[in-house]
């Protein structure tokens, strides 16, 4: 791949942003290829640890690019129907973020499950400085994260999250120093849990309003598991 690093491992798919003179700007190519790499975690779900090359995670989607593009670009959705794809992928999903994630960087963290951010980290969304506005999720994904306030103080009013302010906000977990290896250590625990459980509740939480139905029902397929079986015998005999 041209603009993606991607290594494929039993448990998890590594992807590194790799346009880092640019910031890792996310542009046309770079789309594709996470499009690709989606297909594959698709076929085969495993753990998604998502980073950027260099000094920052991404400084936003390729301005020439966006200058470009008409009425019926933003009618496609194309950054958003991928965002999408990240956020709907089977397994957890985590992102390592160093120095910027601003506009399409930052909605592309935004569709990751869970984030964590080295200190140097800033989070934004100056796309009404440019005249558009930010259709690539955050309006629907960063209140959730950290709460209609907040968003609307980050989407309407200009203001950037610095480390401390996104930890306070929850929409990081943890500030490291090594955010990549923080991700790998979160996930190495992740990995130890039952992939069928992992997915089940990781659809039932993405499900919007109330559904204590569906928690009966993905509880009633759990239970018949033998994986459940197994890992409640191994629990019982190893507390005897």
């Amino acid at each position: 791949m041209n603009t993606l690093v991607v290594e494929e491992f039993a448990d998890r798919v590594v992807v590194t942003l790799d346009r880092a003179k640019q910031r890792n700007a996310i542009n046309t190519e770079m789309i594709s290829e996470l499009h690709e790499v989606c297909a594959l975690i698709e076929h085969n779900p495993k753990l998604l640890l998502l980073t950027g090359q260099g000094d920052h995670f991404a400084g936003g989607a390729d301005i020439n690019e966006l200058r470009a593009r008409t009425r019926e670009d933003a009618l496609r959705g194309i950054n958003r129907n991928l965002f999408d794809r990240i956020a709907a992928l089977p397994l957890p999903t985590v992102a390592a973020i160093c120095g910027y994630a601003l506009g399409g960087g930052a909605e592309l963290s935004y569709a990751c499950d869970i984030r964590i951010a080295s200190p140097n980290v800033l989070f934004g969304n100056p796309e009404p400085g440019l005249g558009i506005m930010a259709a690539a999720g955050a309006s629907y994904r960063l209140p959730t994260l950290v709460g209609v306030s907040v968003a609307k103080q980050v989407l309407l009013g200009g203001r950037t999250l610095d480390a401390d302010a996104a930890l306070r906000s929850g929409l990081v977990v943890e500030i490291a120093e090594d955010p990549l290896a923080a991700a790998h250590a979160l996930l190495d625990r992740v990995a130890k849990q039952a992939p069928l459980a992992l997915k089940l509740t990781k659809k039932i939480l993405d499900a919007p309003g109330s559904h204590p139905w569906a928690d009966d029902i993905a509880q009633a397929v759990l239970f018949e598991t033998d994986d459940k079986q197994r890992r409640m015998t191994a629990f019982l005999e190893k507390k005897k």
